[in-house]
């Protein structure tokens, strides 16, 4: 039975791992043995090392860490040798999976050395694959018999390094790698940083390794993500650790988890100065999914400095749904686009299903102009909240049609299929065209000219690094042209769309250069603010995405690096930032739904 468990979940494991690039060949899996289930853990995270201390007792090489742990069916040749073999048979000859990936057992001889390890070359000589496997090798530690006679035992076996240890030219060729406890330089707790001190005694041991040839391995450290990461910027080269899974992680997400910016742009400064109390025109940018941490990743990426940190008014909106202590985009911007809470998925109803009034449907009622933008699908969630309503956010062309019954002056977005492609075949460009919109796909034909448009570009979807330019600032900047070709006052609610999209992926270059480009954005704004002096902007998000924590960076550098908690939203307040006549209104903390009601309130408007 166990075989027939061992060998389904093998298979699974199979599959995973050609499925998939793993870079953590540099994991020691130290104490392995330890693990629920031996071996087979260490493998799925496609491991460089796995480590097994090994008692000889009774001319049997038993695996434990100490003697109180010793079990008569936990033998070297079940747990390891004798898995690696059918491992290494199936994948015809490799230790992973087509793969020239090398994965190395690390023995560590805890009595006896030198006859445990003539057990060893015993027990493994009944296993030739293991021995002919050009991706396999085994290594001893621990109690190892002194170097002189390192030539008594076959070429196949191999020997942990030691920094004290003077090694010729062929005894260095059987050294995979070199060991050394970290206490023996510094007592650090993997908290913060070394001090500058013991990090030149690390660095020193670091370089006479590097300068054999050979890679460094510190047993006794620290081990989790600041400590694994601190170890990766002084040069370590292979991670020791009992956490297999999370350091495992820790590694495939390297890439995603770090940035380094190339391109600042500078930040503009502020008047702050107004001579209204409160303002003739709104614009509210919404950066979705975008926190603090996201903000001060963006701050620290751009050399600690951005525009929206300019801003002297913040407060904080709480953006819970009905239904649910974590908000999705549907819920969070209804409650600001109508001042009412609602739940998760509901666009512009209220939670017992009924349909409430929106601020667009309001201030056009007031003589507004309105201009709906994002740099998403124009039907998703967040745009939607602001002319649509509907008790699925995913009802895209439902929502479409929607916007045709709004009186709102422009919409700017992806989603051209939704508008045109439909599945039920309407087509409803001539009936924008006959409500008097001007309708194109292409960004390129938005002039300024035309004071009520629909602009379906799907390049509008295209993220930063797939180059999507700056199409955020010049939609604002155009639709504040078409809205100021008549004395109306207006509002316009911009999108961010992506930076929710980065964090879902967990991949913080998305998100920054999100971050970055709307803060460009905001640059823009907060210049028409002062030029314009009657227009209130105000900078927020719906929720926070990715639980977004930034666990290193250099401001100097442009760099930053992270972690995330999740894939999806999490519950914490977002900022909310104000500037220009009537900002000092937004500052405190309140729920989300108070951003309705303060715009209204310094319009000098009423939600009745």
């Amino acid at each position: 039975m166990r075989k027939t468990v061992l060998t389904l979940f093998f298979l699974s494991l199979m599959f995973m791992l050609k499925a998939q690039k793993y870079p953590t060949s540099s994991i020691f899996a130290h104490n392995d043995y330890h693990r629920s289930v031996p071996l087979y853990i260490a493998y799925q995270q496609r491991v460089g090392f796995i480590e097994a201390d090994v008692f000889l007792r009774d001319d049997q090489l038993l695996v434990a860490h100490s003697t109180d742990e010793i079990q008569a069916n936990r033998t070297l040749e079940s747990l390891y040798l004798k898995p690696l073999n059918d491992i290494i048979s199936r994948n015809k000859g490799l230790a992973y999976h087509d793969s020239q990936q090398k994965l190395m057992l690390f023995i560590d001889l805890k009595n006896d050395g030198y006859n445990a390890l003539k057990a060893i070359v015993a027990e493994v000589e009944k296993y030739p694959i293991l021995i002919n496997c050009p991706t396999f090798g085994i290594a001893v530690s621990g109690d190892m018999p002194s170097t002189e006679v390192w030539d008594e035992f076959p070429k196949f076996i191999e020997f942990d390094g030691r920094t004290h240890l003077q090694y010729t030219p062929e005894q260095l060729e059987r050294v995979p790698m070199i060991s050394m406890g970290l206490g023996n330089l510094t007592q650090w707790n993997g908290k913060g940083v070394l001090t500058k001190e013991d990090e030149s005694k690390v660095k020193a041991i670091i370089d006479q390794v590097h300068k054999l040839g050979k890679p460094i391995r510190f047993w006794g450290t620290p081990d989790f993500t600041n400590a694994w990461i601190e170890f990766r910027k002084l040069g370590v080269d292979i991670l020791n650790t009992d956490k297999v899974q999370e350091a495992a992680e820790f590694l495939n997400g390297a890439e995603k988890n770090y940035y380094q910016n190339t391109e600042r742009h500078s930040v503009y400064e502020p008047q702050h100065a107004f001579k209204r109390k409160n303002p003739k025109n709104v614009i509210l940018l919404i950066g979705d999914g975008t926190g603090l941490s996201q903000w001060y990743a963006g701050y620290t990426a751009n050399g600690g400095a951005l525009n929206v940190f300019q801003i002297k008014s913040l407060g904080y909106a709480v953006t819970n749904a009905s239904d649910s202590y974590i908000t999705d985009s549907a819920a969070g911007a209804t409650a600001m686009a109508t001042g009412k809470k609602t739940n998760n998925r509901y666009i512009g109803m209220d939670a017992d299903g009924h349909r409430l009034t929106s601020i667009t449907e309001i201030l056009k009622d007031e003589g507004f102009n309105t201009a709906i933008i994002s740099s998403g699908d124009i039907t998703d969630a967040t745009p939607a909240s602001f002319y649509a309503h509907q008790k699925e956010r995913s009802l895209s062309e439902a929502i479409a049609l929607d916007f045709l019954k709004s009186k709102n002056d422009i919409l700017i977005g992806g989603g051209y299929d939704h508008f045109i492609k439909r599945s039920d075949e309407k087509n409803l460009k001539k009936e924008l065209e006959k409500a008097g919109y001007f309708v194109s796909d292409n960004f390129q034909a938005m002039d300024g000219s035309h004071q009520k448009m629909v602009i379906l570009d799907e390049a509008a979807k295209a993220s930063m690094q797939n180059g999507r330019g700056d199409f955020l600032t010049q939609a604002l900047t155009k639709s504040i042209q078409a809205l100021q070709k008549t004395s109306q006052p207006f509002f316009i609610m911009e999108e961010s769309a992506q930076v929710d999209w980065g964090g879902h992926s967990n991949d913080l270059p998305y998100v920054v250069q999100e971050v970055l480009d709307l803060d460009k954005t905001i640059g823009e704004a907060m210049k028409f603010v002062d030029q314009n002096q009657e227009t209130l902007l105000i900078i927020t998000a719906d929720h926070e995405t990715g639980g977004l924590s930034l666990v290193g960076g250099d401001l100097q550098q442009g760099a930053v690096r992270s972690h995330f908690s999740t894939n999806d939203h999490t519950g914490v307040m977002v900022p909310v930032f104000a500037y220009g006549p009537g900002a000092e209104n937004f500052q405190g903390v309140y729920a989300n739904t108070e951003i309705f009601t303060k715009i209204l309130g310094v319009l000098k408007l009423s939600s009745q």
